[in-house]
């Protein structure tokens, strides 16, 4: 690798990380910034990098597509899927294929398309992204049902959006297409997706158990391993690699396992590196001169699927799912396209229907718009419709028990939130079950050593050792020696419960 190549990657990574926190105060998601940093340092900005592979691009966001949707398995309850498996799976289908054509439909009706281009261009576009969706929604307290429906949708609708692209195509082409072996290879791609997902898992963690060893730093070889293999052996059986990875990354997730929250950590951090750097790919894919030709297209086609297409899907087909109405403005809102519609957009100039690359561009144009507008404000509307929860994040803290035998113990956080509990309490004063025993306290940024005396605040974060059949009661336990204040409307939820709608 020539020396100005790795001078340009370094430049890339170092102003990424410069910016980053002046970003992060105006609330624009990383993955936006790193967009904007590749379109800079691109071939119709700076010149520095002129980068049009997009096979190249469609395989990175595969391995980051990997290991994102790994780690938000991970990171999922199994209460919280199951709670929402209808809308969810309304919305990954039926939700897809609804937006594209009402898409389509509108678009044909204001630019005078072909119907069928349009149908394509719906069709292309019609996928939710999870790679923005589970970057922004990251640390984000947001309430469980809410983001579950958001995020399981983003990881669910991709194959949807393909086989609809690919239909279209077969249209264009006059080659005969069969409505019933289509219907099958989504129910196969989702279905296989899911079942090869959960058999990975699993064995995955008898493997894990089995294999328990001083050594830590072989756990993250291992998990590498089992994120590749959950996503190429569902690929090589036709089958959704994205879906059987999230689901691999699920069922260990919600399994004992060594080394469970460091492994956590290292999965987050392998998800950040694989994300920007597709990002700042896309980004450098993108000519924004060939802009001055399509951007009134590209305005009409975002308004038409984040305003129209997407907020009517929502609606019909959450009808019956107990959203209320602030809750399905938000998983309407949170639509965002991103890397996938991209992808699909280099479909129809391989296929020799995009030869002006006007598709592509205008699907570019309208993914930029929907990260720019959406992926900034989707934080604010959360703020404002007060879809928060009182949680605080606790995967953020790499903070286990490890031992090489199996235990009976597990370390977990429990937060007093001041905005909810007023009062004080002394630690000797919790009603705790036998064998419990508060390690420390953190108090803003001080770390405090407790003893009996020690009074605890609201604000304060206790981190408390206990034995894994009296984790769900602790925080409830806990939180019911403080006052409750008088406005809230759920008094005495403790952090793994969900607020009843």
């Amino acid at each position: 690798m020539k020396g100005e190549v790795l001078l340009v990657i370094s430049l890339l990574l170092l102003t990424l990380i410069l910016l980053a926190n002046i970003f992060h105060k105006v609330n624009v998601p990383l993955i936006m910034m790193s967009l904007l940093i590749g379109i800079i340092f691109g071939s119709d900005v700076t010149g520095l990098i002129y980068f049009d592979d997009a096979v190249l691009t469609k395989n990175i966001a595969n391995i980051a597509l990997m290991f994102i949707l790994f780690t938000g398995g991970f990171s999922t309850k199994k209460s919280n899927l199951n709670s929402v498996l209808t809308p969810v799976s309304l919305l990954a289908t039926l939700g897809v294929a609804l937006t594209a054509i009402i898409t389509a439909l509108l678009f044909y009706q204001i630019s005078g398309w072909p119907f069928y281009y349009a149908l394509l261009l719906g069709s292309i576009l019609s996928s939710t992204d999870a790679t923005a969706v589970f970057s922004i929604l990251k640390n984000k307290s947001v309430q469980y049902h809410v983001k579950s429906v958001t995020e399981m949708e983003s990881v669910l609708n991709d194959p949807m959006a393909i086989v609809l692209t690919m239909f279209v195509l077969n249209l264009l082409s006059g080659k005969e297409f069969h409505i019933l072996k289509s219907l099958l290879l989504i129910l196969w791609q989702l279905g296989g997706g899911v079942g090869i997902g959960l058999l990975i898992g699993y064995l995955a963690v008898l493997v894990f158990n089995k294999i328990r060893s001083n050594e830590k730093e072989f756990f993250y070889v291992y998990i590498i391993a089992i994120v590749l293999l959950s996503y190429s052996l569902a690929e090589m059986f036709k089958a959704s690699g994205v879906i059987s990875s999230f689901f691999a990354g699920f069922v260990m997730g919600n399994s004992i396992i060594p080394y469970k929250k460091g492994l956590l950590a290292f999965n987050n951090t392998l998800s950040f590196i694989t994300n920007m750097g597709l990002f700042i790919l896309l980004g450098l894919l993108v000519f924004p001169a060939k802009f001055s030709s399509i951007w009134d297209k590209g305005i009409i086609v975002f308004i038409i699927i984040s305003f129209i297409a997407r907020p009517l899907s929502v609606w019909l087909l959450t009808l019956f799912s107990g959203l209320k109405i602030k809750e399905k403005i938000f998983v309407s809102w949170s639509g965002i396209r991103g890397a996938v519609p991209i992808v699909l957009a280099t479909y129809p100039s391989a296929a020799g229907y995009d030869h002006n690359h006007e598709i592509f561009n205008i699907v570019f144009f309208t993914v930029t718009l929907s990260m720019l507008f959406q992926g900034t404000t989707l934080t604010y509307l959360l703020e404002k419709f007060k879809l928060g929860t009182k949680e605080k994040d606790m995967s953020s803290r790499v903070m286990e028990l490890v031992t090489i035998q199996d235990t009976n113990y597990e370390v977990i956080d429990v937060f007093i939130d001041e905005t909810i509990y007023e009062g004080t309490c002394q630690i000797s004063e919790l009603k705790l079950p036998p064998g419990t025993l508060v390690i420390f306290l953190t108090r803003g940024k001080k770390i405090v050593s407790p003893s009996g005396t020690t009074l605890i605040k609201p604000n304060d974060t206790l981190t408390i050792l206990v034995e894994k059949e009296n984790i769900d009661m602790i925080p409830i336990e806990i939180l019911r020696s403080f006052i409750v204040k008088s406005f809230q409307h759920h008094p005495k939820k403790g952090l793994n419960e969900r607020p009843k709608d």
